[in-house]
């Protein structure tokens, strides 16, 4: 059975704040619990059997029906962390992009442009495409 870090915590309880919000909002059972949220009913049972974590978008969702705090209904879970760890790269802008930013230069693609193809010898053999670049509006003949 798969567990989520969070359930490791002693004090994780996600029963209790289900129960809260059953009584607040005077409600019979899970399954009214998931109408009032508008979630699917497995998705209140898998809390309940702590397969599922409370995220972050029920969390909201619970807020936005019941008016109590994001930390008011963290706190009745027993979730008391106060830090909020995000992955050391989340954010970052690569390092390529950095050093071209803080010299002003604009970022160039990877993608070789014709400019580029041509100054590195290689030519292009399509009429159409070599009159496109010569500045010509030449179709090519497509006459059989």
């Amino acid at each position: 059975m798969a567990h989520h870090a969070l359930s490791s915590q002693e004090s994780y309880n996600p029963n209790h704040l289900l129960d809260i919000l059953l009584g607040k909002m005077q409600l019979k059972n899970d399954a009214a619990l998931s109408r009032a949220l508008e979630v699917a009913p497995p998705v209140i049972s898998k809390i309940r059997h702590h397969r599922l974590p409370v995220g972050a978008s029920l969390l909201i969702r619970m807020h936005e029906v019941t008016g109590m705090s994001i930390r008011d209904l963290r706190d009745l879970m027993g979730d008391r962390r106060t830090k909020y760890r995000l992955s050391d790269a989340q954010g970052r802008p690569k390092p390529g992009d950095v050093n071209a930013q803080a010299a002003g230069k604009p970022v160039q693609s990877a993608s070789p442009t014709a400019d580029t193809m041509a100054s590195a010898g290689h030519t292009r053999t399509d009429p159409a495409a070599q009159a496109n670049d010569a500045g010509n509006d030449v179709k090519p003949d497509t006459r059989n």
